[in-house]
């Protein structure tokens, strides 16, 4: 039993934001049913396969966040179709949908209609904008992907080197991070209703999402009046707290804390250095010629000596592929590689497991991603018994 697993979940989203939130919460117990259009989720087909796009039911991205989920296919614009839908959001908890504004109103489905419904429903959105419900902007109805909410909400201005372009940051954030406090809210809601029985409605943004994210170039342009841009690897106020090179990778080292400063000093059996700039004010206002005595030690050893000569004493670790990911003992132990049946492939692949971890009722993948429509007749059979048993 999940610490979720009363609830029911209905899940019209499709592609990344939408379908990470719920697979948090069927990872956490709850009873997701993901609802297609007709064909499916849009990233069904999208790749990478085992082997065969062909015989293979979907790929690696669909896997990865709609592991533990059911599956039916409906058609809003067929009218048996949506009975059976209004029919399973009466006895449903939450309905998560990440179309463009205005979209299910189309269908009669928005939150209004389906509150007269169910009125204890928690219903949520995951927009590029937000929902008019909860403050209405002139970009409320365009598309929005992570790429658009990087760029707008600063994180591609503050990220690269600060002699290169804008650059995006490299995991889907304008989608995972939105996905993220969409499930908080939807939690918050959760126990709002236990408290007064009132359901509502829950909407994250991505554009807003990403100003939260990016909280320090934020107050940074309040406090100084100047928009902070790329730093590359390394801090505004931090020192040292960079990437650095060495002879056959990468290695990055946190040591601004005047302790883990003299324990790096140490290393580099550089007693000077800690008595010249024993302070963090000193560090920063030297910082050029500091990072060009570390880089020049950091080129002499490899990765492995590197973090060797500076683990347990100062924060270091090195820089890792995902090869090295998968090799790394932490990371079987805490379970974050998790192996699912990949349909059509006769095979298993791996894909990453939930950090969040919980001791009576911890969270876990439970299963593959369904085929579509694969549980059309379970779902909408219990339906028909809970409308028989009233």
């Amino acid at each position: 039993m999940g610490a979720l697993s009363n609830l029911r979940v209905l899940d019209l989203t499709q592609v990344l934001a939408g379908p990470y939130c719920t697979m948090l919460l069927a990872d956490m117990g709850a009873d997701v049913v993901k609802i297609e259009r007709p064909g499916g989720d849009l990233i069904r087909s999208n790749p990478p396969f085992v082997d065969d796009a062909d015989t293979e039911a979907y790929g690696g991205y669909f896997q990865s966040v709609n592991r533990g989920k059911r599956s039916i296919e409906l058609d809003f614009g067929d009218d048996e179709d949506r009975a059976d839908f209004l029919s399973l959001v009466e006895e449903a908890d939450v309905v998560v949908e990440n179309y463009r504004s205005g979209t299910m109103a189309k269908y009669d489905l928005e939150y209004e209609t389906l509150r007269e419904h169910n009125p204890q429903l928690i219903y949520s959105s995951i927009r590029g904008f937000g929902d008019p419900r909860t403050g209405e902007t002139h970009r409320q109805g365009q598309p929005s992907f992570d790429l658009i909410a990087q760029a707008l909400g600063g994180v591609m201005e503050i990220t690269g080197q600060a002699d290169g372009p804008p650059t995006k940051v490299g995991p889907g954030i304008g989608d995972l991070f939105t996905a993220t406090l969409n499930c908080i809210g939807i939690l918050a809601a959760v126990n709002h209703r236990e408290q007064t029985g009132e359901g509502q409605y829950v909407d994250t943004g991505m554009y807003d999402a990403m100003l939260s994210l990016t909280e320090r170039a934020i107050y940074q342009q309040s406090y100084t009046g100047e928009p902070p841009s790329r730093r590359g690897n390394s801090h505004p106020t931090l020192f040292p707290y960079d990437a650095f090179e060495t002879a056959d990778g990468y290695a990055v080292i946190a040591a601004f804390g005047t302790n883990h400063w003299q324990e790096v000093c140490a290393a580099m059996d550089r007693a000077d250095l800690a008595e010249e700039y024993p302070d963090r004010a000193s560090r920063l206002e030297h910082r050029e010629y500091l990072r060009e005595q570390i880089s020049e030690w950091a080129l002499e050893r490899t990765t492995e000596e590197l973090v060797a000569a500076l683990e347990g004493a100062v924060p270091a670790a090195p820089v890792q592929n995902t090869e090295d990911i998968f090799d790394d003992p932490h990371v079987h132990a805490r379970e974050m590689l998790v192996p699912v049946e990949q349909p059509g492939a006769d095979a298993e692949v791996e894909i990453a497991g939930s950090p969040i971890k919980m001791t009576e009722t911890p969270p876990e993948p439970r299963g593959r991603a369904p085929l579509l429509d694969e549980h059309r007749e379970e779902v909408l059979g219990e339906e028909s018994e809970v409308t028989a048993d009233d």
